[in-house]
């Protein structure tokens, strides 16, 4: 009989597991406490949406939009894109759901996303974001709020040091609009220069062209002219009160003029946390202000400014976690006793012990299994005089909880 083919993993996802997982899972974990000290609340949106959701706000020239997204139509023919991104997803759900009510809003989220792009260290085709949104406030004090949330965060992941905050402003309207018209002028003097998809860019948003990686645009990127000559007073009031706010919570940055985020519908605020412990993609978390997104959507004009980390990277930058260990770990001696033993694992479980049973396999090799678990305390059940017995052999210290769950 011929051998079954056994599918493979897609090209670009994942399976994680054991040190991976407790990696994963830390981030995770300590994304959720964090999150509690400042009050933001979670919430959870569809991984798929109408294409336009992301086409209208993300921009058609970025390479997300035109190069990235996983576009496909269902059964009822209408185009849905896996989303490639939350914050996009989160502004179609405050317009939607009449969330304006609530506003200001300070939201969470965390999940899988898809782009479909070359998968290097770090970065899958299926990979996972954590983010972080304020809706509803123009302030620059909800800039700083969401700075020193993320500050925090890899202060407390134990990943801070050797990664810097990088801080730009893109201006207001009108800053954008006379910048904007300097970068055309430039770009046109050296347009016989430039990349094909910078020169799509040129007609359609040229600040993306800032962000090129091509060698052919990086020179006449890098002697593109700066925003700050273009700066209005309002502009440059809003980026000097977020750096003063910063200092006040003692988060330290660096100013970087070139920094201009991947998405059409940034303004204002923009920054990304580097290091160079992962390479040329040093990027573990980014984001800014988005002040035009929503109206892009449909809803009201509304203020909001957010940031998202990849999972999978920020993991990469911890220390090995220590695995998770049993409080106990109860052994059947003899088959005789099984039954009471389920019951007293049961009876842990339930007290909030965290307990194993150690029940097949060779008798004389159940303890050398449970020991191998590393539990702080294991007990021991025999059949004797057709009563069951329970010896207990402390290995590491009393553990009271389980004292006083079996007294």
């Amino acid at each position: 009989m011929a051998r079954i083919p056994t599918p493979q993993r897609v090209r670009g996802t994942q399976d994680i597991f054991r040190d991976e997982q407790r990696r994963f899972a830390h981030v995770l974990d300590t994304f959720d406490r964090v999150r509690r000290l400042y009050c933001f609340e979670r919430i959870e949106v569809p991984v798929f949406e109408d294409t336009q959701v992301f086409a209208r706000s993300i921009g058609e020239t970025t390479d997300v939009v035109s190069k990235e997204m996983y576009t496909f139509p269902d059964k009822g023919d209408d185009l849905l894109t896996l989303r490639p991104e939350f914050t996009a997803g989160i502004a179609r759900a405050y317009i939607t759901n009449g969330w304006q009510q609530f506003a200001p809003l300070k939201l969470v989220t965390s999940g899988a996303v898809f782009r479909y792009e070359r998968p290097q260290k770090g970065r899958y085709r299926q990979f996972h974001q954590i983010d972080a949104e304020i809706l509803g406030a123009p302030e620059p004090a909800a800039d700083v709020e969401l700075l020193t949330l993320a500050d925090q965060l890899l202060q407390e992941l134990g990943v801070a040091e050797g990664v810097t905050l990088q801080l730009n402003t893109l201006g207001d309207a009108a800053t954008r609009d006379t910048w904007r018209d300097a970068l055309v002028a430039h770009f046109e003097a050296h347009r016989g220069e430039l990349s094909e998809d910078s020169l799509i860019r040129l007609d359609k948003n040229p600040l993306r062209i800032l962000d090129s990686k091509d060698p052919r645009d990086r020179p006449i990127a890098d002697a593109a002219p700066g925003i700050d000559a273009y700066m209005s007073a309002e502009a440059g009031a809003f980026f000097e009160s977020v750096q003063k706010g910063l200092q006040a919570a003692g988060v330290g940055f660096q100013r970087n003029e070139r920094l201009v985020r991947g998405l059409d519908y940034y303004r204002h605020t923009a920054f990304e946390f580097v290091t160079d412990r992962l390479g040329a993609q040093g990027t573990v978390l980014a984001g800014g202000r988005y002040d035009g997104l929503v109206e892009s959507l449909g809803g009201p004009a509304t203020a909001g400014v957010g940031w998202a980390a990849g999972v999978e990277r920020l993991a990469m930058l911890l220390e090995e976690p220590a695995a998770a260990r049993p409080d106990v770990v109860l052994v059947v001696e003899n088959d005789a006793a099984h039954i009471e033993a389920v019951a007293t694992l049961a009876k842990l479980r339930r007290a909030g012990v965290a307990a194993e049973l150690v029940a097949t396999g060779s008798p004389k090799k159940r303890y050398d299994k449970a020991l191998k678990l590393d539990p702080a305390e294991t007990l021991t059940f025999a059949m004797d005089s057709d009563a069951v017995t329970t010896r207990g052999r402390v290995l590491r210290g009393d553990n009271s909880r389980v004292a006083e769950v079996l007294a």
